[in-house]
């Protein structure tokens, strides 16, 4: 076995050598496992790296031990991206300028291309839904409201058009953001705060969009509960096309089926999917990770709160760190070694399945750090080994926006 880590060229360390170690990952396997996940950043245009299996060291948490990062250009040098309006046109995804987070966002998030043409009545009823004092909120008025929050950078984990946990989190991370009375349930003041804005209030939030041999033929597997057979795995891909879609598109996979009840996920075909917008551009200076909330809280340099994402922050028995640390290293698909009690070693390929998803973000603690997930649908409703784990989709967004040295702070 061999260990691959892909790492994105708008982040390459010259010169840098770094090692990641990861441990215990309670949400990502059935296994209580102790794990460590080794990578080197290289400066190669290939992308794709070997490395050799080249430590002993003792990990009891999820996560790594590294060596501060570099980027190509210095984090010293003022960003000069101006704000990106969170309103598509027929294109989500798709930034323009050529500031290092947008360069950065477009490489880690796919562009999606969509149609209002043709939509079923369902989507029309989510399109146009308006939600007033008083009202229930059903799954339309449901899915209008956690666009809006996602849209505004107050994020909900998988859309799924239900009031629950996550949706309240994220209103009240906008809440916070706008200045508004913090609440436990909607209010017209917040409501009319999310949609002030025409048009973005009047953007589509179920869209068609026709599938491509890309979206379909995709590797899959199925993923074994045992470490040291992921290990013989060739990559820990999505274990079937919907799984991938539901990613790609922020959505439960659940949701995405009943909105799409007959249709065969075949190339060609036109389905109704959630649209995603656009995510923060403005680069983040310092986050927040409050076990309380379960949220992450990013911070611009100037200390106005950009974005919210739902997380799972460590668990009674293997808590998170206290204080404030540094981001020092940023991974695109990592990999992540299993270390059994007889001390042997299993090497788990990157993809969205890894334990730590398609992210790591090391801290100046060792052993800690921010990464994605494999299952988006448990995001603040498990535990954690320590980290601070958030969906692949967040994850990837604030990878593509996190400065080097930023400040990561435990509360």
């Amino acid at each position: 076995m061999y260990q691959l880590t892909k790492i994105s060229t708008a982040l390459l360390a010259i010169g840098l050598s770094t090692t990641i170690f990861i441990g215990q990952s309670v949400a990502a396997t059935t296994e209580n496992m102790t794990a460590t996940d080794e990578s080197t950043p290289s400066s190669s245009s290939s992308n794709v790296v070997k490395t050799s299996d080249s430590t002993n060291s003792t990990i009891a948490n999820e996560s790594a031990t590294n060596t501060p990062a570099m980027e190509a250009t210095s984090s010293t040098v003022k960003d000069k991206s101006t704000d990106m309006s969170p309103v598509t046109n027929g294109v989500s995804q798709k930034l323009t300028g050529k500031s290092k987070t947008t360069v950065s966002l477009n490489k880690f998030l796919p562009t999606i291309k969509y149609s209002t043409e043709n939509l079923p009545e369902i989507a029309q009823k989510v399109n146009s839904a308006n939600w007033q004092t008083g009202m229930n909120i059903n799954r339309n008025t449901g899915t209008k409201l956690q666009a809006l929050l996602n849209w505004q950078h107050s994020g909900v984990g998988p859309v799924d058009g239900y009031w629950g946990k996550n949706t309240r989190k994220a209103m009240q991370a906008f809440q916070k953001a706008n200045g508004l009375t913090v609440t436990e349930t909607l209010n017209t003041e917040t409501w009319q705060a999310l949609t002030k804005n025409d048009k973005l209030m009047a953007q589509p939030v179920l869209v068609s969009y026709q599938l491509t041999e890309a979206d379909v033929n995709i590797k899959t597997t199925t993923i074994p509960p045992a470490a040291k057979e992921k290990a013989k795995l060739e990559g820990m891909y999505y274990e079937s096309v919907t799984e991938g879609l539901a990613e790609k598109f922020h959505i439960s996979e659940k949701y995405l089926k009943s909105l799409n009840p007959t249709a065969s996920f075949s190339a060609g075909e036109t389905i109704t999917v959630y649209n995603p917008g656009n995510p923060n551009t403005k680069p983040v200076s310092r986050v927040v990770a409050d076990r309380v909330t379960e949220t992450l809280y990013a911070y611009d340099a100037q200390d106005n709160l950009v974005a919210s994402y739902p997380t799972t922050v460590g668990s009674t028995a293997t808590p998170s760190p206290t204080g404030t640390h540094t981001v020092e290293v940023k991974v695109h698909e990592p990999n992540y070694t299993y270390t059994a009690d007889d001390g042997s070693k299993a090497i788990i390929p990157p993809g969205p399945n890894n334990p730590v998803g398609m992210v790591w973000i090391g801290l100046s603690k060792p052993s800690y750090g921010i990464h994605g997930s494999p299952d988006p649908a448990r995001i603040s409703r498990q535990a954690s080994a320590g980290c601070v784990r958030l969906t692949n989709w967040d994850a990837l967004a604030l990878l593509g926006v996190i400065q080097n040295g930023a400040t990561v702070e435990f509360k």
